[in-house]
């Protein structure tokens, strides 16, 4: 579903604008067989962003808008999003004990409105998804954070693996939800800065994730399934660790 009129940029001057501006864009499509010379800048400035690029063909664009889009039509995001280089010195700066929720190709954008509910609720400080391979934040995952996604950071990174090794060199202690896991969620230690790492239901967390995560956590089940909807397995730990620190 492409989003209202008013929610999209169209135009090689506009976009680029735009993204000099650095307005929050959820993507920047262009179409097949644009001259390199079109497109260059823009697509520099969009790596640079780690704002996500697609190629498709002119016909969709025109499906967008029947304006004189040139080719290329960004996305606006319904969320401003954060840079979590930015927001991790930030939190220590407050004198906070950061509490990050890392989703690693968490597609389903039920579930993910619903991890975003949790995480507001349980004071996380912010959501970290990747550039690629993440649910859209699109009305139905606004819809069913309940407001939470206008409210907690949401930070798109280039890279999952890179940036656990960010939060790792800053000090904080990366856990992995996983049923891959001996040791349960329960014994995990709270205290200290933490980020969860949550993914997939059916591919479950990259295995280079889990081989840099500091430890890798289970929840233990009694049941015959031995299978939990993310969002809830996200509610569980969340809620542990704020019960564990007191708050």
């Amino acid at each position: 579903m492409f989003k209202s009129k008013d929610q999209i940029i169209y135009g090689y001057h506009p976009v680029l604008e735009a993204i000099q501006r650095n307005i929050s864009i959820d993507k920047v499509l262009f179409a097949n067989k644009l001259p390199r010379s079109k497109y260059e800048e823009i697509l520099f400035l969009c790596r640079q962003r780690n704002i996500p690029v697609q190629f498709v063909p002119r016909e969709k664009l025109s499906r967008i808008t029947n304006l004189n889009h040139q080719g290329i039509i960004a996305l606006n995001a319904l969320v401003d999003y954060a840079d979590i280089e930015q927001i991790v010195p930030f939190l220590y700066e407050q004198g906070k004990t950061p509490l990050l929720v890392v989703l690693d190709g968490v597609t389903d954008v039920r579930n993910f409105g619903s991890i975003a509910r949790s995480a507001e609720c349980a004071g996380v400080d912010a959501l970290i998804v990747p550039l690629k391979g993440a649910a859209e934040i699109n009305s139905e995952a606004m819809k069913t954070s309940a407001g939470a996604l206008n409210k907690i950071p949401v930070c798109r990174v280039a890279s999952v693996t890179d940036t656990i090794r960010f939060l790792r060199n800053s000090g904080i202690f990366v856990a992995a939800i996983t049923e891959k896991a001996e040791k349960p969620y329960y014994e995990g230690s709270f205290a200290q800065p933490l980020a969860i790492v949550m993914g997939d239901e059916s591919k479950g967390i990259q295995t280079e994730v889990l081989r840099l995560a500091d430890e890798s956590w289970t929840i233990p089940m009694k049941g015959e399934i031995q299978s939990l909807n993310v969002s809830v397995a996200a509610g569980i730990v969340l809620f542990e660790v704020l019960k564990s620190r007191g708050i």
